[in-house]
């Protein structure tokens, strides 16, 4: 305590279950700014995922598809995770199958630019699966 005093500087107890007692003698304000600057530089270092979604119809023509697999491979590129669903109206969930089928399709012709993180799965009228982009 008499040196930190001396030094006017702050007494900063680091261990306090060690025997004896294990303390720093720092400017603890200064510390704290510092620690902050380096929480904000990891925090903006860190990868921020977007994830795109792509709607397809159980029925969807083969022009329709080429053209939203066009952007699908667009958005893998720019490295944002893809959310591909079909979205059954009215009675058309009977076509539960056809979706399936559009969905996995989809999976192959995107292989390589990205992977299936998760399989088609049906929620309620509207069958999704996620794909991630490659590295």
């Amino acid at each position: 305590m008499r040196i930190a005093n001396e030094q006017e500087l702050d007494l900063v107890e680091i261990s306090p279950n060690a025997d004896p007692p294990v303390c720093k003698v720092m400017d603890y304000k200064k510390f704290l700014y510092e620690q902050k600057k380096r929480d904000k530089v990891l925090k903006s270092k860190a990868t921020k995922v977007t994830i795109k979604e792509i709607r397809f119809g159980p029925q969807t023509d083969d022009h329709d598809y080429d053209f939203k697999k066009k952007h699908a491979e667009k958005f893998l590129k720019e490295g944002a995770k893809l959310k591909a669903f079909v979205f059954f109206k009215g009675r058309s969930i009977i076509f539960k199958e056809q979706g399936q089928i559009l969905l996995l399709r989809l999976a192959q012709d995107l292989e390589e630019f990205g992977k299936v993180e998760q399989m088609p799965r049906l929620e309620g009228k509207r069958m999704t699966m996620f794909i991630a982009p490659k590295k």
